[in-house]
C-alpha cells in the first residue's frame, strides 16, 4: 500500500480524496495555483506545492508541473479527482512511465472510453445499442449543418473531449446547429485543448441514467447499480439520486451487464461510470463512459456503503477487489444537491467573491465513512471567509442525504437545504427547493428536459411555492419579540421610557415595487417558558418554540410541535432595518412595527430604482472577452453586443432592443464587476 498519494486536483474532490487516506494512513500533497494559496485542499493535506498561476491551463492542467511535484514530494501515486487531467491518457501514461502509480484507470482505457467518438465505434462493435449519429469529427460548421439535416432534428452537437456541460449544444433548427458548432468548439479548445466536435440524434424525452463501475487488475469487474441524474440544467446535472425511480429490476441488470462487458473490453481498472440515455419505454442507449470518479459517487456510496475513493486506491495498489456481484447492496435512497455559486433569480448566471458566511448545516454522514449513514454529509472545498475565484467551477459544494425510502430523502434534503448558510456569493439554493416540492418530482415523473419544460421563461420568487407562507410572518414577529424582550431586561433604563415588548404588531412584507402588504400579527407569551411564544397570523396559530441564540441566522425549534429549521437574519442591503426570512426556498424581507408606525410607513413615498435602459450591464462579475459594437452603430433587438467569460463558461450578451450605441464603458481584456456598464445607447 501507498505511503503517500499526491492529488492533482483542488475543490471538494480533493478534499474527499484526503479524507479517505487520512482514514488508510496514507500521507497527502495537494497542489495549488495562486489562486488556491489559502484553499481548504491545501490546509487539509500533509504538503502542499504551488504549481503556477491561477488560470487552470498554467496550473492544474500542467502534467509537467504535477510531476514534479510528485518528485519534490516522494509521492508513489496520483489521484486525479474528476475534471483537469483525470481523463487525459497522456497523463496517465507520462505518470506511469515515470515509476508513479495513476489512482484511476489505465491509458489504453481512457484513451478508448474517454474520446467519445472512438468510444461509440468501440460500443458498436461490442453489441452496445448506439444512437444514431455521425461519429467523426467535423471540420465545419456549413458541413455540421448538412449533417444535423440528414439525421434530421433535433441533434446533439458534442465536444469529443468534453464533459461537465462544456463544449455542448441542442440545435433543432440550421441557426442554431451552425451557432452551436461554433461555441462548441471554441469552448472545447479552451477547456479541454482539442476542438473535434460531432453531432448525434438528440433523443426527446429521455432519462440520464448511469452505471457505478469499479474494476481491479485481476480481471474483475462490478456494477454499483445506477444513478439517476435526469434533473439537468443546461446540460449539468443539478440533482442526483440512487437508485433511479424509474427502472425496473430486470432493466437495471441488462444495464449493469452491458456496461460490465463493456468495461471488461476495454480491460478497464478502477471507478468508472457508463451513461445511458433511456426512453420512456425503458430502453435503453451507451451515451458515454466516464473513465474517473464522479461528482455525483457519494449517493452510490450510501446505498451500497461503500468507500469508492478508499477501492480505487487499493486497485491502483494491486489489490483484488474484496466483494462480488452478489455482495453489492442497495440499501435505502440516497440524493445529493450540487450547491453552486450563480444567481437563480438572474437567470443562474455565475456569482463570485468571498463567503462572508458559510456555515453547512449539520453533518452526521462524513467522507470515507461507511458506518454512519442514514444522515446528512456535505461535501466542499470551501470555509468561512473563503474566496469563490472565477478561474474554476461554480460548485461550492455537494450536499448527500440518506433515506430509507425516497420521501424520507427529499424530506431530509429540503430540511438540510433550510440549515445551509451562504452569504457574500449568491447560491441556487431556493431553486433546489422549489425542484425538491415540485409535484412530478416527488412522483418521481420527470426526464432530461423537466427544468427546460417548468422553468422555461427563467426562475422567479413566485416559483418558489411554500405550504404555508403565513408561517414566514409569524416568524419575523416572533424573532422581533424576543428581541424587544431582550431590550426590555438590559438595566440602567430611565423610567418611563424603559422598552415594552407588546404584543400587537404589524409585519410589513417588502416589495420591490413599493406595493408593500401589511399583516397585522398578535404574540403571547408561553408563561414560565423562555424561547417560545403564540403567534396569531389572521385564521393561523403558531405555538413557535425554539432554543436557538438572537444573533444566529439558521434558527431551529418546533412549530405546531414539528419541527423546523429556517433563516433569519437583520438587515438587507436595501433596509437594515428589515428582517430576511427564508424557508423552504421562499424568501421574504420584512419590517416588523407597531400598528402606528405601520400607519406611518404606509404613507411614505415610494422611490423609484434609476431607468437603466439605456444600458447594457455586465450581469456577473467576469471577463470581457469581446465587444461586438462601436460608437454610431445601430444595432437591432437580439443582436450580439459583448461576450463575457467567468467559470469556464462564454456568456453572450444580447441587445434587448433596437437602439444606436453611444458608448463603448469598458473595454477587452477587462474584469468586469457584477451590473457594470458595458455599453450605453442614445
Amino acid at each position: 500500500m501507498f505511503t503517500k498519494i499526491l492529488i492533482a486536483n483542488r475543490g471538494e474532490i480533493a478534499c474527499r480524496v484526503i479524507a479517505t487516506a487520512r482514514k488508510m494512513g496514507i500521507k497527502t500533497v495537494a497542489v495549488y495555483s495562486e489562486a488556491d494559496k489559502d484553499a481548504r485542499h491545501v490546509m487539509l493535506a500533509d504538503e502542499a506545492v504551488h504549481i503556477g498561476p491561477a488560470a487552470s491551463r498554467e496550473s492544474y492542467l500542467q502534467a509537467e508541473k504535477i510531476i514534479a511535484a510528485c518528485k519534490q514530494t516522494g509521492a508513489q501515486a496520483v489521484h486525479p479527482g474528476y475534471g483537469f487531467l483525470s481523463e487525459n491518457a497522456e497523463f496517465s501514461k507520462r505518470i506511469e512511465e515515470e515509476g508513479i502509480a495513476f489512482i484511476g484507470p489505465k491509458h489504453y482505457s481512457i484513451a478508448a472510453m474517454g474520446d467519445k467518438i472512438e468510444s461509440k465505434k468501440l460500443a458498436g462493435a461490442a453489441g452496445v445499442n448506439c444512437i444514431p449519429g455521425v461519429n467523426d469529427a467535423i471540420e465545419t460548421a456549413e458541413k455540421a449543418v448538412e449533417i444535423a439535416n440528414g439525421i434530421g432534428y433535433p441533434v446533439m452537437i458534442k465536444a469529443s473531449a468534453g464533459g461537465g456541460g462544456k463544449g455542448l449544444r441542442v440545435a433543432f433548427n440550421d441557426k442554431e446547429a451552425f451557432e452551436g458548432f461554433t461555441s462548441c468548439r471554441n469552448e472545447a479548445r479552451n477547456s479541454f485543448g482539442d476542438d473535434r466536435v460531432f453531432i448525434e440524434k438528440f433523443v426527446e424525452e429521455p432519462r440520464h441514467i448511469e452505471i457505478q463501475l469499479i474494476g481491479d487488475a485481476h480481471g474483475n469487474v462490478l456494477y454499483l447499480n445506477e444513478r439517476e441524474c435526469s434533473i439537468q440544467r443546461r446540460h449539468q446535472k443539478v440533482i442526483e439520486e440512487a437508485p433511479s425511480p424509474f427502472i425496473s429490476e430486470k432493466t437495471r441488470k441488462a444495464m449493469g451487464e452491458q456496461a460490465v462487458a463493456l468495461a471488461k473490453a476495454v480491460k478497464y481498472q478502477s471507478a468508472g461510470t457508463v451513461e445511458f440515455v433511456v426512453g420512456k419505454d425503458e430502453s435503453f442507449y451507451f451515451l458515454e463512459m466516464n473513465t474517473r470518479l464522479q461528482v455525483e459517487h457519494p449517493v452510490t456510496e450510501a446505498i451500497t456503503g461503500l468507500d469508492l475513493v478508499e477501492l480505487m486506491i487499493r486497485v491502483a495498489a494491486g489489490e483484488k477487489l474484496p466483494l462480488t456481484q452478489a455482495d453489492v447492496k442497495r440499501n435505502g435512497w440516497a440524493m445529493e444537491c450540487r450547491i453552486n455559486a450563480e444567481d437563480p433569480f438572474r437567470n443562474f448566471l455565475p456569482s463570485t467573491g468571498r463567503l462572508v458566511r458559510f456555515a453547512p448545516p449539520q453533518q452526521t454522514m462524513w467522507q470515507g465513512d461507511i458506518d454512519h449513514l442514514f444522515g446528512v454529509r456535505v461535501d466542499t472545498g470551501v470555509q468561512d471567509g473563503g474566496e469563490i475565484p472565477m478561474f474554476y467551477d461554480s460548485m461550492i459544494a455537494k450536499l448527500i442525504v440518506h433515506g430509507k425510502d425516497r420521501l424520507d430523502a427529499i424530506a431530509k434534503m429540503r430540511e438540510a437545504l433550510n440549515g445551509f448558510v451562504i452569504r457574500g456569493v449568491s447560491s441556487n439554493i431556493p431553486f433546489q427547493s422549489a425542484l425538491l416540492a415540485h409535484p412530478k418530482f416527488t412522483q418521481g415523473d420527470f426526464n432530461t428536459g423537466f427544468i427546460a419544460e417548468h422553468y422555461s421563461k427563467g426562475f422567479f420568487a413566485e416559483d418558489v411555492p411554500h405550504d404555508d407562507a403565513n408561517f414566514l410572518t409569524a416568524l419575523a414577529a416572533f424573532v422581533r419579540r424576543k428581541s424587544r424582550e431582550r431590550a426590555a431586561t438590559i438595566s440602567g433604563q430611565l423610567p418611563g421610557y424603559a422598552v415594552e415588548a407588546g404584543k400587537d404588531y404589524v409585519v410589513v412584507t417588502l416589495s420591490a415595487d413599493g406595493k408593500n402588504t401589511y399583516t397585522p400579527v398578535h404574540v403571547d407569551e408561553f408563561v414560565g417558558e423562555t424561547g417560545s411564544a403564540h403567534v396569531r397570523v389572521g385564521a393561523s396559530s403558531y405555538e413557535i418554540r425554539s432554543q436557538s441564540r438572537l444573533n444566529d441566522i439558521a434558527i431551529t425549534g418546533t412549530v405546531n410541535d414539528e419541527p423546523f429549521t429556517a433563516q433569519v437574519e437583520r438587515g438587507t442591503p436595501k433596509n437594515p432595518l428589515a428582517l430576511r426570512v427564508q424557508h423552504n426556498g421562499t424568501r421574504i424581507d420584512a419590517l416588523v412595527m407597531s400598528p402606528r408606525m405601520a400607519e406611518l410607513h404606509a404613507l411614505m413615498p415610494f422611490k423609484a430604482p434609476p431607468d437603466l435602459s439605456r444600458f447594457v450591464l455586465s450581469p456577473m462579475p467576469g471577463l470581457l472577452v469581446d465587444v461586438a459594437v462601436v460608437p454610431g452603430q445601430k444595432v437591432q433587438a437580439g443582436e450580439r453586443v459583448a461576450v463575457i467569460e467567468a467559470m469556464k463558461m462564454e456568456n453572450v450578451l444580447f441587445a434587448a432592443a433596437d437602439g444606436v450605441v453611444g458608448k463603448v464603458l469598458a473595454a477587452k481584456g477587462e474584469s468586469l464587476s457584477v451590473d457594470q456598464a458595458i455599453v450605453e445607447f442614445v
